[in-house]
């Protein structure tokens, strides 16, 4: 059974077209940033903890404040996701 996302967090795209294996990075960041605790739950009963910990390990951009849940919730350290080590880098013209 498909996850039953609000409809706000896809705003730019056409919702229907959203493929579930393929979009998990996009669906991931979004959720993360954007979700309710209703879309958490729903990520979190159709994807697998190991694989929301690997693809979060790669996403390039989350707020910081995602990226420190994430990394509770995961009990990584922050310093393994990939969108802390490139902020560190290349801080955004607003947030430098």
């Amino acid at each position: 059974m498909k996850p039953n996302f609000s409809k706000n967090l896809f705003w730019d795209i056409d919702y229907s077209t959203l493929n579930y294996k393929t979009n998990f990075p996009y669906i991931l960041a979004r959720v993360l940033d954007y979700g309710t605790w209703n879309d958490w739950k729903e990520i979190t009963n159709y994807y697998s903890i190991k694989d929301i910990k690997e693809t979060a390990l790669n996403l390039r951009s989350i707020s910081a404040k995602s990226l420190n849940f994430i990394s509770f919730f995961t009990k990584t350290p922050i310093q393994e996701f990939r969108c802390y080590t490139q902020r560190q880098s290349f801080p955004t013209h607003w947030n430098s």
